[in-house]
């Protein structure tokens, strides 16, 4: 399937689509979603794929790149789209959190200004941009951003750079904050990868599996991984918007309930053990997070369209084909 005509520069389909930090969990899926409609995927990354990926893959380190160079580089590839899948990054200090999160969209930034053509540049922002959220409220194109954490605060102004450039015309981007993500190829260091591991060594044994983890007190907003790339598509085509949109289901879901539909999902016999985090007080507020969905179906014409249960369910079964196991049948295998 090819994608409509559309000018060079939006999305049009007549060059192609550079997603940088295309080896990454979410990468993997935007590079086959843009795949599946006939698009040429080159795939940028700091080091060569773990695993072999069906694309042109380019060693490129954003960050440590001349702009001049890297304005080069990415002319070569004649791109109509790039995808800024870069900076996902945790357990660093907040001097390397920005060097890693921050640096490379705005080196990014100045390459683009040398490059020979202005390719649509949709960058991948992150909810945990805005700081806490008052449970049961919402964040949207309108709520102002506070973060209170290193990864939010370099996220955040990454995502500002390129909002001042849309905004200034010089850059033709859009900027998505991307909630909780779920789905298959969830990494380990993820709530369900950590989920995950417990189980799978409890696979096959007949004994039950502990999943001990520090108190699920949060609500999240989950979204599937397929669903987030699908979004990153509909960005490439849409108008360019000086405002961040936001990518979610428009759900708070517990995570403890989360965890109950990854272990249904598996068949597995589970126990879930919480320990007490570590420094809260007992009365503590819990997390909350829930994403306005409102300007992606008006901006880009986007809805996330799979269900928590499918995604958790494809999740697992993504484990299951990768370790070989035997399918264990679950209470509920519809999505």
């Amino acid at each position: 399937m090819v994608n409509d005509p559309m000018p060079r520069g939006s999305g049009s389909g007549s060059g192609s689509v550079v997603v940088l930090g295309g080896a990454g969990y979410v990468g993997r899926h935007v590079c086959a979603a843009f795949a599946a409609r006939g698009r040429d995927v080159v795939v940028v990354g700091r080091r060569p794929p773990e695993e072999p990926m069906p694309y042109r893959c380019v060693t490129l380190d954003l960050a440590g790149t001349d702009p001049a160079a890297l304005a080069a580089a990415l002319d070569a590839e004649r791109p109509d789209t790039i995808v800024n899948s870069v900076g996902s990054i945790w357990g660093r200090t907040d001097e390397q959190m920005w060097s890693a999160t921050a640096v490379p969209t705005l080196r990014l930034l100045e390459a683009l200004a040398l490059m020979s053509a202005r390719p649509r540049l949709v960058h991948l922002g992150s909810v945990l941009e805005y700081g806490p959220v008052t449970p049961g409220g919402s964040v949207g194109a309108d709520a102002v951003p506070r973060p209170d954490t290193a990864y939010g605060r370099s996220k955040l102004a990454a995502s500002e750079a390129v909002l001042r450039g849309t905004s200034g015309g010089w850059v033709d981007g859009v900027v998505l904050r991307v909630s909780n993500v779920s789905g298959p190829g969830t990494p380990r260091i993820s709530l369900l990868g950590q989920v995950a591991e417990r189980l799978l060594a409890a696979a096959g044994t007949g004994a039950e599996a502990v999943v001990e983890l520090s108190r699920l007190r949060a609500h999240r907003d989950y979204v599937d991984v397929r669903d987030v790339a699908d979004a990153i598509v509909a960005a490439a085509r849409a108008p360019a918007v000086p405002v961040a949109v936001g990518i979610g289901r428009g759900e708070a879901v517990a995570v403890r309930d989360l965890v109950g539909l990854f272990i249904e999902a598996s068949g597995i016999p589970a126990r879930v053990v919480e320990r007490p985090a570590p420094g809260r007080a007992p009365g503590h507020r819990e997390d909350w997070l829930r994403v306005d969905t409102g300007a992606a179906r008006a901006l880009l014409g986007w809805a996330p369209r799979r269900s928590l249960r499918e995604s958790v369910r494809d999740c697992w079964h993504d484990l299951v084909r990768a370790h070989r196991l035997p399918t264990t049948p679950s209470k509920h295998s519809g999505g």
